[in-house]
């Protein structure tokens, strides 16, 4: 539990960016609101058109008796409306990362040279930006799946349905927003994958307090900046030891939290280019 919540309050600090640098965390609610908005207009369009959706998917219960065939009707709502909702998070992350490139590429270097006074020479360019994006929606699709397959289960199905799809989404989320820190470093995706799930519970823990700010109305566009400067101290506190800014040494032996990571930590002091940044 210690570790979860280190996590989660590795995104708490992400939101201290806000005081840091509040030029390039405003700039980055720029491409968050504007993918939001589609977003949020097809979750809408699908809410709106539930019962039509329910009605689709159980053709087999229309010889039911009528409270049975609602009950079908209102279970098949349920697991579209879960997978759904698990599928906006992850959709809308990739496409606010893919949109909104230059200003997360500026939130993640300010959070770089504030914590390690360097930032990393790795290319973490639109390619990359792009091809993370499809691995995203791709394990957004299969958390989405798990999600409303799980969301079947009598009685239990729905609270069952919701847990599964913010662990999920949350591992996910935890996993690809970070990935741009440790892809600056030379980790491949293998490499990335090894550090996580060596540090499972703590990935875990900023995953879901990220998707958790997400299901708020509006709170997965304010959330989007912060998500980003978190992700670079989670990246930060998986790091093998000695890592730095630079590539990480093979079989260099972990570290339980970075100094940019710790829980309670004092606030570092501002570089003097925090006062033209705050301009």
């Amino acid at each position: 539990m210690h570790e979860f919540l280190a996590g989660a309050r590795l995104l708490g600090g992400g939101w201290s960016w806000w005081r840091r640098r509040p030029g390039a965390m405003a700039r980055g609610l720029i491409p968050a609101v504007i993918v939001g908005v589609v977003v949020l207009a097809a979750l809408i369009a699908l809410v709106v058109n539930l019962d039509a959706v329910g009605d689709t998917l159980t053709p087999f219960a229309d010889g039911w008796s009528p409270g049975w065939e609602r009950t079908a009707e209102l279970a098949a709502q349920g697991v579209v409306l879960v997978g759904s909702v698990v599928l906006v998070v992850v959709t809308f992350t990739a496409l606010t990362l893919a949109v909104g490139e230059p200003f997360y590429d500026r939130i993640w270097r300010a959070v770089e040279q504030d914590t390690t006074g360097t930032v990393p020479e790795g290319s973490t360019g639109v390619w990359r930006g792009a091809v993370d994006g499809v691995a995203l929606v791709a394990r957004g699709l299969v958390a989405a799946a798990v999600a409303g397959l799980l969301g079947l289960v009598p009685l239990v199905g729905a609270p069952l349905g919701w847990i599964a799809g913010v662990l999920l989404t949350g591992w996910v989320l935890a996993h690809e927003l970070s990935s741009r820190a440790l892809v600056a470093r030379g980790l491949s995706r293998r490499e990335r994958n090894a550090l996580l799930r060596a540090h499972r519970t703590r990935a875990l823990g900023f995953g879901v307090a990220t998707q958790l700010c997400f299901l708020v109305p509006g709170g997965a566009v304010a959330t989007m900046p912060a998500a980003v400067a978190g992700s670079t101290l989670l990246a930060q506190s998986v790091l093998p030891r000695g890592a730095g800014a630079g590539p990480v040494p093979a079989g260099a032996p972990a570290v339980a939290e970075s100094p940019a990571g710790r829980a309670g930590s004092a606030p570092l002091p501002l570089p003097a280019g925090d006062d033209a940044e705050r301009r």
